[in-house]
């Protein structure tokens, strides 16, 4: 039994609240009520305290992780001790849906950055219901699509863009993956600037002076843990597209 093993339980017992919590996230969300609850027969909790290596580069890739509570960082280390972080995902979003596809090995480690409480759906049940129910399928294709045009936006910006662009262009990132809408957006960014550095390939002090510098400008304020930012502003800023929601 693996450190995954230990922390599974059973997901509520009632199939409606079972259906209920995985039409919540957004892969699922288009999903009808029937597909739902066959997709939730067999979920389960799996919970994690912060700071536990959830899966490692290289392990099975056997089950698909929806977040309900607490963050998770996914990330690659080299043999010397080098850690890139690719991104962090928080409640409403999955990690390993790649999995469900393939079945390869994990790409990439999965660490809780704070105590974490996901619903697990295995790549059989995955499989078997796709089977029987196309749209499961389709859902798993649309989700993917959407995860590379938000991928290929992020190296973008990696690649082709002054660290002042790229944090502004991460910053658009982060909203669109969160529920809002309006000129002036709340985004809680459970980060620190040592993690936010990592994502953009710069160190801690530089990625403070440009927060700064976006501070001077407006586009956004702190309120104590939580961003006020200016969307329009930012856009402006961003230098080419803005990510897709």
């Amino acid at each position: 039994m693996d450190h995954r093993d230990k922390n599974l339980r059973p997901a509520p017992a009632d199939p409606q609240a079972r259906a209920a919590a995985l039409g919540g996230f957004q892969l699922f969300r288009d999903l009808d009520a029937d597909s739902l609850a066959d997709l939730a027969q067999g979920l389960h909790h799996c919970h994690w305290p912060a700071g536990t290596l959830i899966f490692s580069r290289g392990d099975a890739g056997d089950q698909l992780l929806a977040i309900i509570a607490g963050r998770i960082r996914l990330s690659l280390s080299s043999a010397q001790g080098r850690e890139i972080v690719l991104t962090t995902l928080g409640p409403g979003e999955v990690l390993g849906e790649i999995a469900l596809v393939d079945g390869h090995p994990r790409s990439a480690d999965a660490t809780a950055i704070h105590e974490t409480t996901c619903l697990a759906l295995s790549r059989a049940r995955f499989e078997a219901v796709a089977r029987r129910r196309p749209e499961v399928g389709l859902a798993l294709a649309r989700h993917l699509a959407l995860h590379v045009r938000r991928t290929n936006f992020q190296m973008e910006s990696i690649a082709l863009y002054d660290l002042q662009a790229r944090l502004v262009r991460f910053l658009l990132y982060a909203l669109a993956r969160e529920a809002g809408q309006g000129p002036q957006r709340r985004l809680a960014l459970d980060l620190s600037q040592s993690e936010i550095a990592a994502i953009l390939g710069a160190s801690r002090p530089k990625i403070s002076l440009a927060f700064g510098a976006l501070a001077a400008t407006g586009a956004v304020r702190r309120d104590g843990s939580t961003l006020i930012c200016d969307v329009e502003l930012l856009e402006q800023m961003a230098d080419g597209d803005v990510p897709p929601p």
